[in-house]
């Protein structure tokens, strides 16, 4: 680990990779204290820390704490989320979209234009909502008037405002996985979360200290949270490997081939992308429902309940399979492996090997699915019974975790590509020290 740390700085263009990465998480966390104009920030803070085991939590935790500071990127980057949640889907359904993802590059970035129009467009659908829900507080909040002059014109200058700053949000996110390290969406909900997780441990601390949590509670959550973080690595690690065979080909008076390797397939294909998409989701109706003033949508979706749990569990397992099946296609996998000669031992080529390949993956996926839906489901329970903040949760916890290890999995290429030891030392023959002639 120690050696890899080191070898970072031997290698100019990863350490300009890494400084601009950094560079623009500052600039995120620099825009999240710039409020948006007409609102009062600090009775925000106070309504928002007062529900914090609630939906406001979960809002404000991938905002990065921007809901609490009322800031120009209180709406995140959960809009460009939903946009390309979307835009999946439709995928799936509409020909043109199945053929643009096939066109490579070029429809990739055709896609990722529409995501943007789509992310701008709901952007003002939820700055709607939210100012809207502002000024509902001015009648129901205890400590005093969120907004200072409610009406059409705060509405229409929170729209501007709060869709501007999603669209700053979404190039920062663009730019770090263009010129950065890691994917930028993910490091920037990344970086939110890390944000509160002091406050969060402090908050936990001060509880103890008053006798809100007895020693035996707060040593719990600890083993709790030890073990969540266990599981969550032990499973993003985890791989069923399936061997494959390389058929022996001869060129001239030599013979190529032959060798066996393995096709690794994780048992969390989609990585973090279900919480994410699911708690994207469920932000949906309770922005209606403060939009419309259905009472009865806002409660089915009440944080802790278990109409919210079980509708989070579902769409976190339903996720885990729809991304796994938009982004793994076995039947590309098996025509490759054709192309290349290659076989899985005692299964057929082509067809045969596709829907091997797609058994295999849907046993592994639905393992996958359930240890998904069990993390995100913690902190319920947790916060129901020994009040702890939300930001301790397994929602949280899987996201960072996820992300840390993908990032640094991304490092460790770009180490090992220019024969460096990676952060698990040193892989096959390399030179110690120096950089290759490549």
């Amino acid at each position: 680990m120690a050696s890899g740390l080191a070898n970072i700085g031997k290698i100019p263009e990863l350490r300009k990779r890494i400084f601009f990465t950094l560079t623009m998480l500052a600039i995120y966390r620099i825009g999240i204290f710039v409020t948006t104009p007409g609102v009062d920030r600090e009775v925000m803070g106070k309504i928002v820390r007062q529900g914090s085991g609630s939906f406001l939590g979960l809002f404000n935790m991938f905002s990065g704490g921007a809901l609490e500071q009322l800031s120009i990127m209180a709406l995140g980057i959960m809009p460009y989320v939903s946009a390309s949640i979307i835009l999946q889907l439709l995928s799936s359904v509409v020909p043109r979209l199945a053929e643009l993802r096939k066109e490579g590059e070029a429809g990739s970035r055709k896609i990722n234009q529409y995501t943007r129009y789509g992310t701008v467009i709901l952007s003002f659908i939820q700055s709607m909502g939210i100012s809207t829900y502002l000024e509902s507080l001015n009648k129901t909040s205890t400590f005093g008037a969120v907004v200072a002059d409610p009406g059409w014109d705060f509405r229409f200058l929170t729209m501007v405002t709060l869709t501007t700053g999603t669209a700053f949000i979404m190039w920062l996110g663009e730019q770090i996985t263009e010129r950065g390290i890691g994917n930028g969406i993910s490091l920037i909900i990344f970086a939110g979360i890390v944000s509160r997780l002091p406050d969060a441990v402090l908050q936990t601390f001060r509880q103890a200290g008053v006798g809100e949590l007895a020693p035996v509670d707060l040593l719990f959550i600890g083993a709790v949270l030890l073990a969540v973080i266990s599981t969550i690595i032990f499973f993003e690690r985890g791989q069923r490997r399936i061997p494959i065979q390389h058929a022996k080909r001869m060129v001239g008076r030599k013979v190529y081939g032959g060798h066996s390797t393995f096709l690794p397939l994780r048992v969390n294909q989609a990585g973090v992308i279900p919480p994410i998409f699911a708690s994207t989701l469920l932000m949906f109706p309770t922005t209606i429902a403060n939009f419309t003033g259905l009472e009865w949508l806002k409660g089915l979706f009440v944080f802790g309940t278990w109409s919210y749990n079980t509708i989070y569990a579902i769409l976190c397992i339903f996720f885990c399979y729809f991304y796994t099946a938009i982004t793994f296609q076995p039947t590309d996998v098996a025509d490759n492996l054709k192309k290349q000669g290659a076989f899985i031992p005692g299964i057929r080529p082509g067809k045969r090997t596709a829907e091997y390949i797609d058994k295999v993956l849907n046993r592994i996926t639905f393992g996958g699915a359930m240890y998904v839906a069990a993390v995100c489901v913690l902190p319920s329970f947790l916060i129901t019974k020994f009040h702890v903040p939300f930001y301790l949760g397994g929602t949280g916890l899987m996201i960072v975790v996820g992300v840390a290890l993908d990032t640094a999995q991304q490092i460790e290429s770009h180490l090992i590509t220019r024969h460096y030891d990676g952060f698990t030392g040193p892989k096959g023959t390399r030179i110690r020290g120096r950089r290759s002639k490549a």
